[in-house]
């Protein structure tokens, strides 16, 4: 049978909606294999946003699909694993020209992206998704070697070598070994080259589900997730922050701006010396939850009762009402859940608090505390995929506070988190603002709550 010897842009396309769609369809499976470095189940959900981020720049047409792609996502890269997936994406549109993709591009492309990863990572650890990419180009360079080579052979070549790299890494890695689960990182990379795959020969892959045993989370530390974009000396603040936590990635835009990644129980600090180098932006904070965190979300899907409550930690006033009318049971900011059960949920919404057995969900501010209230479902049958809706829904929303509580001030807000993308703007805010005139003036639908004595919170989905 014949194949095409090379995509073209609108092929090239076409993958990316196809990786994305994919990539979402099996967020939960490749989340539930998520133990390293930090078990906290959402490698699937970064790898399927940023390649989302990375279609959405796509579509806007601005520049050729090769380069809105690898802009797309490194603008919009979350975790690991996404930063990891920008750099594949920036190899791509390095190494071809007029986004066409043939068997040799294709090769080259793999390649670069090992080198951009390797100077991306502080600290590569061999068992995750860098062994599987490094896997996958070396076959893909071997294949393109041989006389006569073309796209389809070199493709198979890399797909086949990353699937056997997949399968390798639990006897790399004690935290997946100990879990009995492959890489999860990795095993989204296999999806992203099966939709490459399925795009040139036009089937559909087969990829059954992965079969996945429970993980046993290890004990996790009380650490801050800081991802924020960097404008300036990019070896300088790998230097300055590299000390202060651990699985920093700096996945390259330019040579001079990139997505900054690190997780570390210091994020004042590391935040201190991004802002005292060069410029940031985009910035965002979750907190990583403990072992403990996990343990619940699998007892709590496994058999739960339906008396499931919500807690969420709230200020005194009209915010605490708002999640009161939405369903949730208000505590105080820091105050400790003593009489959470499994199967309990809380959203700490940036204001602390030990959530005792409780399930956490990841809210660093009150807006992404209400944007995960919104997508709550009651049916205690599906626990797992509640959390996984509310847990996306938060991370979803970027957060943002005006650098004056005034209307202008929240113009400005909302128009430089509006830059990075967005459909919808939620403002919490004691201001007196008409939500159809700020509509009007941003060009997205806006959402305003008043909330009298609340600094004013900016949320973009």
């Amino acid at each position: 049978m014949s194949y095409p010897a090379e995509l073209d842009a609108r092929g090239l396309h076409e993958w990316a909606a196809r990786t994305v769609e994919e990539l979402q369809r099996r967020r939960a499976e490749i989340n539930a294999l998520n133990v390293f470095p930090v078990p906290d189940s959402d490698t699937g959900s970064n790898m399927a946003h940023t390649m989302a981020s990375a279609l959405a720049e796509a579509d806007k047409g601005e520049v050729d699909v090769a380069e809105a792609l690898a802009i797309g996502s490194v603008r919009g890269a979350r975790g690991n694993s996404g930063m990891v997936l920008s750099q594949v994406l920036r190899g791509v549109a390095d190494a071809t020209t007029d986004s066409r993709v043939d068997g040799a591009v294709l090769a080259d492309a793999l390649t670069l992206a090992v080198t951009l990863v390797d100077r991306a990572l502080a600290a590569p650890v061999e068992g995750t998704i860098i062994t599987v990419l490094r896997a996958a180009a070396t076959a893909a360079s071997e294949a393109a070697g041989q006389p006569g080579a073309q796209l389809h052979g070199i493709l198979v070549a890399a797909l086949d070598a990353a699937r056997q790299a997949l399968a390798q890494t639990p006897s790399q890695l004690p935290a997946l070994r100990e879990a009995g689960v492959v890489d999860a990182g990795g095993t989204g990379f296999v999806i992203l080259l099966e939709c490459l795959l399925a795009q040139v020969t036009g089937e559909e892959p087969a990829n059954p589900p992965l079969s996945v045993s429970t993980p046993a989370k290890p004990e996790g530390l009380a650490e801050i997730e800081v991802v924020f974009f960097f404008e300036g000396n990019l070896a300088e603040v790998e230097q300055a922050l590299a000390p202060l936590g651990n699985s920093l990635v700096i996945a390259r835009a330019t040579d001079a701006s990139g997505s900054v990644h690190i997780h570390s129980s210091e994020a004042g600090t590391v935040i201190e010396e991004a802002y005292g180098l060069g410029k940031v932006s985009n910035l965002r904070l979750e907190a990583l939850p403990p072992a403990e965190a996990g343990a619940c979300a699998t007892e709590h899907s496994e058999g739960e009762s339906p008396q499931r409550r919500i807690f969420a930690a709230v200020p005194e006033g009209a915010a605490r009402e708002l999640f009161e009318k939405a369903g949730a049971r208000a505590i105080g900011p820091g105050e400790d859940l003593e009489n959470a059960v499994v199967g309990d949920l809380f959203l700490p919404n940036g204001c602390g608090g030990d959530p005792g057995r409780a399930t956490v969900i990841p809210t660093g501010s009150i807006v992404a505390g209400l944007a995960a209230l919104s997508v709550y479902s009651p049916n205690p049958s599906r626990s797992a995929e509640v959390v996984a809706a509310m847990s996306d829904a938060a991370r979803s929303m970027r957060v943002a506070h005006p650098e004056t509580e005034s209307l202008d001030g929240i113009i400005a807000a909302c128009r430089t988190q509006l830059a990075y993308g967005g459909e919808q703007v939620t403002v919490l805010t004691g201001c007196d603002i008409n939500a159809e005139e700020l509509t009007q003036i941003l060009g997205v639908d806006v959402v305003v709550l008043r909330v009298p004595g609340l600094r004013t919170e900016i949320g973009v989905e």
